[in-house]
């Protein structure tokens, strides 16, 4: 039993990381469209001689529909952002570090209880980057060797 519990303990770091990624992926943000709902519901609820509790409601629905313009806008920005990214610099040098780490963690004992499995997530994850930065690399020079025929064509 106890080379059960050192491999749990060994990969607990690496079960930590996929949980918090899992859990960043599923937060959500807030229904603003709801609250808006509420809120005007709430709104047709007070007695009109509340002149202002009404006024002080209606800035605050006015206040959420100006959140939620802003938040599409920056939303669609962000998408556009991400559709035209090419790879940069940062990508190759994510590769370089997650190679020398992994030769890093080559020369640590090897008897220790999560070295392999770290020394496996670390080849994975220096595969990755290195598909992620050949990927940018390539499109790279496909959009240099695009610009320079059409200079050539002119």
């Amino acid at each position: 039993m106890p080379g059960i519990a050192e491999f749990a303990l060994a990969g607990a770091p690496i079960a930590g990381g996929a949980l918090l990624g899992i859990a960043a992926g599923n937060l959500k943000a807030p229904d603003i469209r709801g609250m808006i709902a509420q809120d005007m519901d709430l709104l047709e609820r007070i007695p009109p001689d509340q002149v202002e509790r009404r006024a002080e409601l209606q800035r605050v629905i006015d206040m959420r529909i100006d959140d939620l313009i802003t938040g599409v806008d920056k939303n669609r920005e962000l998408r556009q952002l991400a559709a035209s990214y090419q790879g940069n610099w940062r990508d190759i040098v994510v590769f370089i570090c997650a190679v020398l780490f992994t030769i890093v963690w080559w020369n640590v004992e090897h008897e220790r209880t999560n070295w392999v499995l770290m020394f496996v997530v670390l080849i994975v994850l220096s595969i990755l980057a290195g598909v992620y930065a050949a990927r940018g690399l390539l499109r790279g020079l496909s959009s240099m060797l695009r610009s320079r025929r059409a200079e050539a064509a002119e």
